[in-house]
């Protein structure tokens, strides 16, 4: 996700104002508009100005982000005059419309768009082809949320406006009607003012219920005999139906090649570009997510000319916009996004890459999107810079890619005294520069540091035009890292213009031995890397190094004697790893950039290393190393055992004998957390009189007990007067997970006490960090006093995971209180299910666009699985997908996305990696999952991938499990266990029942897994004041039952009665119907199939005539005819074909019989109630039928069916029709719509269709949909109407989306 953050500021390395005490700091305006875009901090401003040409010039930034605005103040021209933004592209696919779809212009130069519009092309467009593909597409799926809520806002008062228009108009209809009918008693006066009420009442109905899917935006795509072009049709956008219409449109190519861009609306003011993929089958709408690109982009690049001072670092620089958040998704990045940002950077030759986003990761330095990283820098030599993260105060908080990935530079968040007063406009700015309070933190899990680099973290800088504003603060390591690119940009520029080759090896080795440091401690490197980024100092460094081969250093670190794991650093984080000293082996190897030559680089290679230890008592190293091009190993001693509790950082490095000047050309980070081990009982700790002033941090490390499971906590303050803010954060790290963080933020407007529990993990070290927030208590100039104190809880288990079988044994638990007595109060429920599924259907191709073209050559390849469920009642869903999900970067499978779709193409839901909950109503689901990769082998392994439909159960519906103290306990119905306490050294067992198998949910089928929670103990601060959580324990672990088959059935029903029909009786009877199947199964798509058709049910009829059902079926096969160009003809046989059926019956017996109770115990009676029942529903539906048929007939002849004594054959029909069932009901309702329309009653048909769609459990139709749009057209209320059309295709899309 992006990594913009909360407000924060810090000091600027380089002497100066930037570090003296700032009792008497003031700012003027030109400082204050430089600090809203700092460059002082890092040297940039003097930079350029001792070097104006070195201003960015000759380099591209690929910026992958939320997306970038090319209208945005600043973002239109270098500082030398050429175009800012070279492409914007949009790497996730998500403003992407299928528009395959080929059309031709009438001679009225008329087309008609997909959906469904009609639409006048210019005339001056070139189209030598004369074909234009047309697509559509909801502008509301462009935009950010942000946007929509604002237009949202903007359309729904201006439909209210022309809703209670028409809402008074229909009440002045009726108030008319009711002075001329004070007290109508005739039933058709009665009918008419029943119409007129039912206008008023639709209209505030429909207010109440309106939801503004947006306006529907049409594309046209078509070759001019030298491009591709693209016009869009956005009049449903403007106010002014004369505005907006395609032919005015003025026409685009893909932004590249011209690089203009248009504005949806006035209203919207949102930028927008296009680019036109597959020979013009795929027009990509290229917005943004958020306004974080723009704002990323502008401190790295921005020109304002007539203001200088709000220049972004490198003006000079020309950039690329790489949209990697998927407005799908909110702003959430995708594989997909990833991957063909890295194609276009590679494409675009760009120099740099600045990632401002990030997510945690349970493996550092792994996954698909490492790989292809490493390959970008390796090979193509491009500089990649990246964001390390918002997750701190706590160590080990850094993300991925930028904290995590040892080919990026990752980049943590400072504040500088001037950042503060200005940008922040704080009372009293700190006398120093700090690293920002939720700026990430290493070391990663394998030791490395994690944080490269600081750079200022805040900035005011460009936003996108529709947020109406030209520039806004933003805050976060997302901010330092464009600061820090700009910076590299800057050197890149300097580098290209004196001659010097560029490799992020040797711009990486500049920037971290000339950083500024940050803090005073050795252990602020794992703050801010290797300190605050100094661009000059760089810049020397490089020119003094311009003949040293480009190289980088690959650092592999084992414990002596073990092959695994392997490392980047040491990181002695555990109690154990602290008790003895142990031996590493290190291993240095060069990496040269691929291509370097053998003979001229790699062979001649060889490098003296003096080696250097910060703290040669606690880490011992050889004195030097001969280095090769083949690498060399050596052995270094950490011998913690004397050191004091807490946290203690060391460095090995090398330095070369022959140009010692260079610093450090290789680092191995050791960090040690010694952690203090609790031995009070029973088990607490704590930490008295904490002082902190504004930006400090205390940490502490604890060796949880074993048998802790949860701990509660604390905190007391004191000694202050205006309000306090703190981060607490806790950080344990076990194999292979992302780091067990929790965190709070907690705010004192006064002294006061407030109290936290949460889970942690016995035996594993825990960090605690109580941070005061940079900004909290400026200027009151007192410190706080703190008092934090844990009490450390546990139950210990045999089964942490358990998995009821779906036997009816019970699961043995055995619990144990290692630490200190414990209540044992189990609570176990079941509020989910997952339905596991196989896919129904496999698709593996070739991507075939450069797009999806990696840079080594491989074209990417695509696999859609499709998924059928059914939900027999609405429920909230997630699909789940256990192999993929909640991985993005440490993964090595490239992307994943799904789409959820009813039967009529309708979206549901989409996600990724992450999936998220959404409700569906009763009805049948497609699931589509798209897979990508190039390796056609991981492909194929997934065509039969699992996949798990999971839903929560009503509250009805969950179980809540019964624990035993004996195993018979759930078969004998005794000895239920309710709780007990646990004393420390004795053991207890209980049993959890599984659950009963008349309580399980319907749709359970055979195999689907039931999950829920378990819990064993009960927080002893439960309900005391101040106590933050709302649980009763903090510690749950996931249950299981799997749902085993279902009982067979002790009888089947009772055995028929002997047939009395004879053998001859019983085949003719087969054979008939046999018949009847062939004709059922007839198709009927072409002239000569139908001819088929109808002889053969001519002959049938000839067969077997007056048969109900065989008429039934004809009537049937008749109403399946499509395509068919007499009309009125087709409905005449529609209505000759109910006749027969409807002659056919017997109606006197049929209603005799319904007439008469039934006997159900009769199986005779009921065989015969069942046919009768059967013969009732053929005849209402020929009635229905017969019905629905005049009606046609009558709108395509002009006048009503009439005989020839004037009687209404509709309404003899209809109540005919009424006989026999509800009219009203959803299967037949459609008549008395009609029926109302044909009397001119257009309010009450209104009611009487919306009334039978909301009855009707089905999934919409669209003939009925499009009988209320014709309804509303022909009772003139247009707004309705147009908000019909839009919902019209939001339910019926022709088609699927695009992934």
């Amino acid at each position: 996700m992006p990594g913009d953050s909360i407000t924060e500021t810090s000091g600027g390395y380089g002497g100066g104002d930037e570090n003296r005490p700032l009792r008497n700091f003031k700012l003027n305006e030109s400082t204050f508009l430089a600090s809203l875009m700092p460059k002082k901090e890092i040297g940039a401003d003097h930079f350029v100005e001792a070097h104006p040409q070195y201003d960015g010039r000759g380099v591209i930034i690929a910026i992958f982000d939320s997306g970038v605005d090319p209208a945005a103040s600043g973002l239109q021209v270098t500082s030398d005059g050429k175009p800012k933004v070279l492409d914007v592209i949009d790497c996730t696919g998500s403003g992407d419309i299928d528009t395959s779809k080929v059309v031709k212009a009438d001679a009225d130069g008329c087309i008609q768009g997909a959906s469904g519009a009609s639409l006048v092309v210019n005339s001056s467009w070139k189209n030598p082809s004369g074909e234009w593909h047309v697509g559509y597409k909801f502008l509301y799926e462009l935009l950010t949320d942000t946007l929509t809520s604002r237009l949202k806002k903007e359309r729904k008062k201006k439909w209210d406006e022309k809703d209670q228009e028409e809402i008074a108009k229909a009440v002045k209809h009726l108030d008319k009607f009711n002075e001329k009918h004070s007290n109508p008693e005739e039933a058709d006066l009665k009918r008419v003012r029943e119409d007129l009420q039912a206008r008023i009442d639709l209209l505030r109905k429909q207010a109440d219920s309106y939801d503004d899917k947006g306006p529907v935006i049409d594309a046209v795509v078509w070759h001019d005999g030298d491009l591709w072009r693209a016009a869009l049709d956005t009049q449903s956008v403007e106010d002014d139906s004369d505005c907006g219409q395609l032919a005015n449109f003025v026409p685009l190519t893909n932004y590249r090649i011209e690089r203009k861009h248009g504005v949806f609306s006035k209203l919207d003011a949102c930028t927008f570009v296009l680019n036109v993929y597959s020979d013009g089958n795929i027009l990509s709408i290229v917005t943004d997510c958020s306004p974080h690109g723009t704002h990323v982009a502008g401190i790295a690049t921005a020109f304002h000319p007539k203001e200088p001072l709000l220049n972004g670092i490198a003006p000079g620089a020309q950039l690329i916009s790489c949209k990697i958040g998927d407005t799908r998704l909110g702003s959430m990045e995708t594989g997909t996004g990833l991957i063909r940002a890295l194609i276009a950077a590679v494409e675009h030759k760009c120099d740099l890459i600045n990632m401002s986003y990030g997510e945690p990761t349970l493996l550092p330095d792994y996954g698909r999107f490492v790989d292809l990283v490493n390959e970008v820098v390796n090979k193509h030599r491009l500089i990649f810079v990246s964001s390390a993260g918002n997750s701190g105060p706590a160590l080990s908080t850094v993300g991925a890619p930028g904290g995590t990935t040892s080919s990026i530079i990752g980049v943590g968040a400072y504040v500088s005294p001037s950042m503060a007063a200005g940008a922040h406009s704080v009372v009293e700015p700190p006398s120093e520069g700090l690293e920002y309070t939720w700026s990430s933190r290493g070391p990663t899990s394998d030791g490395d540091l994690g944080v490269s680099i600081s750079a200022p973290g805040g900035a005011v800088a460009p936003v996108p035009t529709w947020t109406l504003q030209k520039r806004m603060l933003m805050n976060g390591t997302s901010m330092a890292s464009p600061s820090a690119c700009g910076g590299v940009a800057l050197l890149i520029s300097a580098m290209k213009a004196e001659g010097i080759p560029v490799s992020p090896y040797s711009v990486r080795k500049a920037l971290e031995n000339t950083s500024g440091p940050v803090g005073e401690l050795p252990a602020d490197k794992l703050s801010t890397g290797q300190g605050l980024m100094q661009v000059d100092r760089a810049h020397e460094y490089i020119r003094q190094s311009r003949n040293i081969p480009c190289i980088c250093y690959e650092i592999m670190v084992n414990q002596s004697g073990k092959s695994t794991p392997t490392s980047r650093g040491i990181y002695l984080r555990e109690a154990s790893a602290c008790q003895q000293p142990t031996e590493w082996t290190v291993q240095v190897q060069p990496k040269f950039h691929e291509g370097a030559s053998n003979l001229e680089e790699l062979v001649p290679f060889e490098e003296c290393i003096e080696l250097h230890s910060t703290e040669k008592v606690v880490v011992r190293t050889p004195e030097y190393l001969l280095l090769t091009n083949n690498g060399r190993s050596f052995n270094i001693v950490v011998n913690p055992t004397k050191l004091s509790e807490g946290l203690h950082y060391y460095e090995v490095y090398g330095v070369d004998c022959k140009a010692p000047w260079r610093g450090p050309i290789f680092r191995i980070p050791v960090t040690i957390t010694k952690p203090m081990t609790v031995k009070k009982h029973p088990p607490f700790i704590s930490f008295s009189s904490m002082s902190f002033v504004p930006g400090h941090i205390e940490r502490r490390y604890i060796e949880m007990p074993f048998g802790a499971t949860w701990v509660e906590a604390t905190m007391q303050t004191s000694g202050f007067d205006t309000t306090r803010r703190f981060f607490i954060d806790t950080v344990q790290i076990c194999p292979l997970q992302r780091p067990m963080k929790w965190e709070s933020v907690v705010t004192f407007s006064s002294p006061t006490v407030k109290s936290f529990a949460f889970p942690v993990v016995g035996g594993q070290t825990m960090e605690l960090a109580v941070a005061q927030f940079w900004s909290s208590g400026i200027g009151s100039h007192e410190t706080t006093i703190v008092d934090f104190e844990i009490l450390f809880h546990g139950i210990a288990i045999n089964k942490e995971e358990i998995i009821l079988d779906g036997s009816e044994a019970p699961i043995r638990i055995d619990a144990e209180a290692l630490l200190s007595s414990e209540n044992l109060v189990p609570v176990a429920i079941l509020n989910k299910i997952r339905v596991p599924y196989r896919p129904v259907d496999a698709k593996l191709g070739t991507l075939t666009e450069n797009r999806d073209k990696l840079p080594s050559g491989k074209q990417t390849l695509a696999l859609t699985l499709t998924y059928k469920f059914k939900l027999e009642d609405g429920a909230e869903v997630k699909p789940q997908v256990p192999l993929l999900n909640n991985r993005i970067y440490d993964t090595k499978f490239e992307s994943q996305f799904y789409m959820v779709s009813d039967t009529n193409k309708r979206v549901y839901a989409m996600g990724d990696v992450y999936p998220s909950a959404t409700k569906l109503p009763k009805g049948e689901y497609n699931l589509r999952l798209y897979l990508r990769h190039d390796n056609m082998q991981y492909l194929e392994k997934m065509k039969q991938l699992l996949l798990f439909i999971e839903r929560n159960l009503d509250d009805k519906d969950v179980i809540r499990l019964n624990f035993f103290s004996e195993p018979d306990g759930p078969v004998m119905g005794d000895g239920a266990f309710k709780s007990s306490v646990l004393v420390p050294g004795k053991k207890e067992a209980i049993y959890l029942g599984p659950p009963v198998k008349d309580k399980l949910p319907k749709n359970a089928p055979q195999g689907s897994v039931l999950l829920g929670e378990i819990s064993y103990g009960k927080l002893s601060l439960a309900g005391q004041e101040g106590e933050e959580s709302s649980q009763k324990n903090p510690v749950s672990y996931q249950i299981s039952y799997v749902v085993p088959p279902n009982k067979v059935g002790e009888d089947k029903g009772k055995s028929s009665s002997t047939s009395l029909k004879t053998v001859s009786e019983r085949l003719e009877e087969e054979v008939r119907d046999a018949k009847i199947g062939v004709l059922s199964s007839l198709k009927q798509d072409t002239d000569e199939e139908r001819s088929e058709w109808k002889k053969l049910s001519t002959s049938l009829k000839s067969d077997y005539p007056n048969y109900t059902p065989l008429l039934a079926k004809i009537l049937e096969g008749l109403l399946s005819q499509s395509m068919v160009e007499d009309k009125i003809h087709h409905h005449e046989d529609v209505m000759d074909a109910a006749d027969e059926v409807i002659d056919s019956i017997d109606k006197d017996e049929l209603a005799k019989f319904f007439s008469l109770k039934s006997d159900p115990e009769d199986e005779e009676t009921e065989k015969k109630k069942r046919a009768m029942e059967t013969t009732r529903d053929e005849l209402a539906e020929a009635l229905y039928q017969k019905g629905l048929a005049l009606v046609e007939i009558e709108s395509l002849k002009g006048k009503k069916a009439e005989t020839e004594g004037t009687k209404d054959l509709f309404e003899d029909n209809f109540k005919g029709l009424q006989k026999w069932v509800d009219a009203k009901s959803s299967k037949y309702g459609t008549l008395v719509v009609l029926r109302e329309r044909r009397r001119g009653r257009l309010g009450a048909a209104l009611k009487a269709l919306n009334e039978m769609m909301q009855d009707n459990g089905d999934p919409p139709k669209k003939k009925l949909y499009e009988l209320k749009l014709s309804l509303l057209d022909e009772i003139g209320w247009k707004h309705l109407s147009t908000y019909e059309k839009e919902w019209m295709l939001v339910r019926f899309p022709p088609s699927l989306p695009l992934f």
